[in-house]
């Protein structure tokens, strides 16, 4: 049987499946001496890297052709932003993570964390969470689904998030406006703002591309973001106009 830290038996756990093609949970506790919900957590957080697919009771290779696809699912700009934000995020801060595909990205970057308690109105980033190994304390909004935004919204999710304070709010964006803020397709804007007000600090993930997305929503006003995490493609004008309403800017480093 072999002991090894985390990191050492998920690299052990892709080399066994390069070469035999799938691997069985039972076997791989039995083989690491751990639980089988420990090799579980360690298959969901390889398959989010995109290095394998889960089976029923186990794993298996990611197939040839759609293996250039899943490299690709979280754009490299998103993943850098996501870098950038979780630098902000301490052990034992009590955070909240808005439905979206760029706030998601932050899910795999907090493993290091301890202590953590999130809040969060998306089935897909509760599920992610409840499979962290360092097993944050994970909140859900409730509330009415919305097809649109693939979240809970509603009264209900409001109240919940009002029986709480939270040190940071996660939030992404459809779109950037100098003027007005971030903006959104969706009518429904009323769970952003009470994320914002129930947080010490909102930071808004959302690549710099979005400043060129004419959206007639307003969600969140300048003035009510303390921090715009970016990718490094946001020209100094921008920065600029953005600072000027007391919105730090963070650009993200593009990773190789």
């Amino acid at each position: 049987m072999l002991k090894r830290n985390t990191q050492q038996r998920r690299r052990a756990i892709i080399e066994r499946l390069n070469t035999e093609g799938e691997v069985a949970v039972d076997q791989l506790a039995q083989l690491f001496s751990t639980s089988e919900v420990t090799i579980r957590k360690d298959l969901a957080e390889l398959e989010r890297n995109g290095l394998l697919l889960r089976r029923f009771g186990g794993a298996v290779k990611i197939p040839a052709e759609i293996e250039t696809a899943a490299e690709h699912e979280v754009s490299k700009r998103k993943l850098n932003i996501a870098v950038a934000a979780a630098q902000l995020i301490k052990d034992h801060h009590r955070i909240i993570i808005d439905s979206g595909s760029t706030t998601a990205a932050l899910m795999p970057l907090l493993s290091g964390k301890r202590g953590l308690v999130v809040m969060t109105n998306s089935l897909h980033v509760a599920h992610t969470l409840l499979e962290l190994e360092n097993e944050p304390q994970v909140l859900m909004t409730g509330g009415t689904w919305d097809s649109l935004s693939h979240s809970f919204q509603g009264q209900m999710a409001e109240s919940m998030l009002q029986a709480y304070n939270f040190d940071i709010a996660f939030l992404g964006a459809a779109g950037l406006d100098l003027k007005r803020g971030t903006t959104t397709f969706n009518e429904l804007t009323s769970l952003s703002r009470v994320m914002a007000e129930v947080s010490s600090k909102v930071v808004v993930m959302a690549e710099s591309e979005k400043l060129a997305r004419k959206i007639p929503n307003v969600e969140l006003p300048w003035s009510s973001i303390s921090t715009l995490v970016t990718d490094s493609e946001i020209n100094n004008e921008a920065i600029k106009q953005i600072k000027a309403y007391g919105v730090d800017v963070i650009c993200a480093a593009e990773s190789n």
